[in-house]
């Protein structure tokens, strides 16, 4: 499959025309050189893993209506870790595209997770302030963790587009 029969949704680029590809020569030469890149590989798993692991414990405390402690703080450390990859893939960003967030190449993806953010940050405000009542905060987080699905979706379908953009320089 090459670049050029990847079809997209109408009304919206590939970003993976020859006057418009993902990254230039240079950019990619330093996205491959940086250590923001195996960063950023180890966190995206490691913060899904821990997605998942929070996923099923608010599932568990709004079924069962036990775990709530474990289910508050698996959601604060999984708020903690998205901080982290925040704010390494602001530098990572600005490393390969000379500006921190907002690079043309992801710009919907920072976008997006701005939204990601808040609600995250929304929750911990919300847990802190004892501004919601427990199942309230649970659908916050759940909430919050939609945004991160769809956001994380964002990435996967731009490391894919990476990958074919790479397949047909070559």
């Amino acid at each position: 499959m090459t670049a050029s029969s990847i079809q997209a949704p109408r009304g919206l680029s590939t970003d993976i025309q020859a006057d418009r590809r993902l990254y230039s020569d240079d950019e990619r030469a330093r996205r491959d050189a940086t250590v923001w890149t195996l960063v950023q590989g180890i966190l995206a798993p490691l913060q899904f893993f821990v997605f998942l692991i929070s996923l099923g414990l608010v599932i568990r405390y709004l079924t069962t209506g036990s775990g709530y402690d474990a289910a508050t703080i698996s959601i604060v450390i999984k708020t903690g870790v998205l901080l982290l990859i925040m704010v390494t893939g602001a530098i990572w960003e600005k490393v390969v595209f000379g500006q921190y967030l907002f690079a043309p190449a992801f710009f919907w993806e920072d976008v997006f997770s701005f939204a990601v953010i808040a609600l995250h940050l929304l929750y911990v405000f919300a847990l802190w302030a004892d501004a919601l009542a427990p199942d309230h905060l649970m659908f916050l987080a759940l909430a919050a963790y939609a945004t991160y699905v769809i956001n994380a979706g964002q990435f996967v379908w731009k490391l894919r587009l990476a990958r074919l953009d790479a397949e047909a320089r070559t």
